[in-house]
């Protein structure tokens, strides 16, 4: 029995030795890191990168930039890297990748590295040192006393357009994200500078003054104004630069004001229209009226018409004036000249002979 113990307790302890090797890598696995299949290169040549610990089948950046350190990152921003000679990998589904890159000067001297940082979802960077042979060296800027901010929340941007952005007033946002301070004193109405860019252009800095203070080890939400131009429209890019060093960006889809558009083609309709019945109207009271055309056709003659009568025939009076002529009277009413039997109605009269046995009405009377 004790021999058999003894193979148990032997297969435990190198069990044990086996496994303590792989609890280190799985501790530190959430962890990105860099490193490099050579510390120095010339330009014109490469050198393979390598990753562990990355958030997995996430889209990185390879940059090689200047005035930078591991411990504290690259103080000029991406201004100072090889933006052009630059490099995108994909992890795998352990978060690991592998990528040449090709050796380029960076636009500062060094001390160089080579940095690497996520361009979508969560964001995540390193740094290894590099040196580029053949490439000025210059020592790094004194590091700021102080607090020191950095963004710690994916920036967006909140606001909508209204009406009246409809017909062309100035798009307007609020830029929203959350800071930290990572220095040893605290950050007081710290000036920031939001840039807007259209397209390909370079972005335009406007300084925006957020009220506040941000302790040591603190952080807080900031809120920021962004406005554009009025009629603006198309993709831009917000960006937000703070102590010289861009801390982050955002897109964004400015829709067209079509109601610009409908006002300039109701215009166009519109007033052609107006003009033609403006003019339409001043020609109609401009223009003579046909009474006004005969009247001065007789003031022009100057008097009556001539007639002309061929020789032989008979001439032919003019046409009495019915007007003038007297009106009919009725067979049956006689007007009376005595004033009190005026307008009386006589009796019908008899023009018949008379009878001998009937006396004349004239004689009985």
């Amino acid at each position: 029995m004790s021999g058999k113990v003894r193979v148990v307790a032997l297969a435990t302890v190198l069990a044990a030795l086996l496994l303590t090797p792989c609890a280190g890598p799985a501790s530190a696995a959430g962890t990105p890191t860099v490193k490099l299949s050579a510390p120095q290169a010339g330009t014109g040549g490469s050198i393979t990168v390598t990753g562990a610990g990355w958030r997995p089948r996430a889209l990185l950046m390879l940059l090689i930039c200047g005035q930078a350190a591991p411990s504290r990152g690259v103080v000029g921003g991406t201004n100072s890297c090889a933006n052009a000679d630059g490099r995108a990998v994909t992890t795998d589904a352990d978060g690991r990748f592998s990528r040449a890159l090709p050796v380029a000067e960076p636009p500062v001297p060094c001390p160089c590295v080579v940095h690497v940082a996520t361009t979508t979802g969560a964001k995540a960077q390193a740094d290894a040192a590099l040196q580029v042979a053949g490439h000025p060296v210059e020592p790094l800027p004194a590091a700021p006393a102080g607090g020191r901010l950095a963004v710690l929340s994916d920036t967006r941007l909140e606001g909508g357009d209204g009406l009246l952005t409809w017909f062309g007033a100035p798009p307007a946002r609020t830029l929203v994200l959350t800071v930290g301070n990572l220095g040893t004193a605290p950050v007081t109405d710290p000036v920031f500078q939001v840039g807007t860019a259209h397209g390909v252009f370079a972005p335009r800095w406007d300084e925006r003054q957020w009220r506040g203070t941000v302790a040591p080890g603190r952080k807080a939400r900031v809120e920021l104004p962004v406005e554009l131009t009025a009629g603006a429209h198309g993709d831009y890019t917000v960006s937000l630069k703070y102590g010289g060093k861009v801390l982050a960006e955002q897109p964004w889809g400015v829709g067209r004001p079509w109601g610009v558009t409908l006002f300039w083609i109701l215009v166009c309709l519109v007033v052609p229209a107006a003009v033609f019945r403006a003019g339409m109207a001043v020609v109609d009271r401009v223009r003579p009226r046909p009474a006004a055309r005969r009247r001065g056709a007789r003031a022009s003659a100057g008097g009556p018409r001539p007639s002309v009568r061929l020789p032989g025939l008979p001439r032919r009076d003019p046409a009495p004036d019915r007007a003038a002529a007297p009106a009919p009277t009725l067979p049956w009413f006689t007007p009376d000249s005595d004033p009190g039997t005026a307008g009386r109605l006589s009796a019908p009269h008899d023009d018949r002979p008379t009878s001998p046995t009937t006396p004349s009405r004239k004689g009985t009377t």
